[in-house]
């Protein structure tokens, strides 16, 4: 799929909580491969202003709004906010996501011991979203194990895989293109219910990054046929 095929098929993309490091990095991102981006914020000033120096970053127009009216624009949302934000900013959009593919990238980190893995008794995280909102929104998982800083970079490839995990066949397959699209691998990794690994896996890079003195931890899948996307 081309670039050109993508923006048409996904249409605009709001990525909610746009300001933070992982939301301006996946915006900067798509924005600079041609696709249509609107930031969303709780601010809706403070989102135009990170929309003008993402746009100007990535020599696209990027537009910026409050969470609800980003999400209301869109034809794809992407939650990139603090788990302790998550249930607050999804009652604020929820009414805006029917018939589209939410893309959920929060993890359940419970500071201060981020670098400890914290299993929801319920199972992943990402189960609640979807049982939230039910079958009218297509729920993805993904992008939880990608240093933000690489996103902000301007290398054209990252070696780090994404682990998209959905209980829909397509939306997996669009969000594979979206992660090829900023540069990774996506990775199809099964139903919703196996996003619990991913989730898991947050914590363990943290960790592995303060052990090595490190950043960007991330992890790679290997023995893969030559090129192997599954989207």
């Amino acid at each position: 799929m081309t670039q050109q095929d993508l923006a048409r098929d996904i249409g605009t993309i709001a990525v909610v909580g746009g300001t933070g490091a992982l939301g301006s990095g996946l915006a900067f991102r798509w924005a600079r491969a041609g696709l249509k981006v609107v930031i969303g914020s709780r601010d809706a000033a403070r989102a135009a202003e990170k929309a003008a120096e993402i746009g100007e970053k990535a020599n696209a127009a990027v537009s910026g709004d409050a969470n609800a009216a980003a999400a209301a624009a869109a034809d794809l949302v992407v939650l990139s906010v603090p788990f302790a934000q998550r249930d607050a900013t999804l009652e604020s959009i929820a009414q805006h996501l029917a018939g589209k593919i939410l893309i959920d990238c929060t993890v359940p980190l419970v500071p201060p011991k981020v670098g400890r893995v914290q299993l929801q008794q319920a199972g992943p995280a990402v189960m609640q979203v979807q049982d939230r909102l039910g079958e009218n929104v297509q729920v993805v998982s993904a992008f939880q194990n990608i240093g933000a800083g690489l996103l902000q970079g301007e290398s054209d490839e990252i070696a780090c895989d994404v682990l998209v995990c959905s209980d829909y066949k397509e939306a997996a397959e669009t969000c594979i293109a979206l992660a090829e699209a900023a540069g990774l691998r996506g990775i199809a990794a099964g139903p919703l219910a196996n996003a619990v690994c991913a989730e898991a896996l947050t914590s363990i890079l943290i960790t592995i990054n303060r052990k090595y003195g490190a950043n960007h931890a991330g992890i790679r899948i290997t023995g893969l046929p030559e090129g192997g996307s599954a989207a």
